[in-house]
């Protein structure tokens, strides 16, 4: 399992109409695409889209190509600053994980 985020910094006037859009839910459909988590976390000055299942870079890139789902992502260009970033993962724990071992994310 990987996990990948996204991270965008918000305008500063934007943090209410981000609140609105991320309780609309994603434009697709998570377990359609193969993904088995995804989240939206937002803070004063930031959005971040978390994305988890196998092959997950894969599945974020087809979804940033996907042209019936390009288009919900216009009302995210007027409230963000500059070019979103990914932050790929490079620790994870959990309890379950513990049993395993701990995973780097590499």
């Amino acid at each position: 399992m990987k996990r990948l985020m996204i991270v965008a910094r918000l305008r500063s006037d934007a943090h209410d109409e981000a609140e609105v859009l991320l309780r609309e839910g994603p434009p697709f459909e998570p377990e359609q695409l193969g993904l088995e988590r995804h989240a939206a976390y937002l803070t004063a000055g930031e959005v971040v889209f978390v994305f988890e299942g196998p092959e997950v870079e894969w599945v974020v890139n087809d979804l940033v190509d996907d042209a019936r789902v390009a288009s919900f992502f216009a009302p995210w260009q007027k409230l963000v600053e500059s070019t979103p970033r990914l932050a790929h993962e490079r620790f994870y724990w959990s309890r379950e994980a513990e049993k395993l071992g701990v995973g780097l994310g590499v």
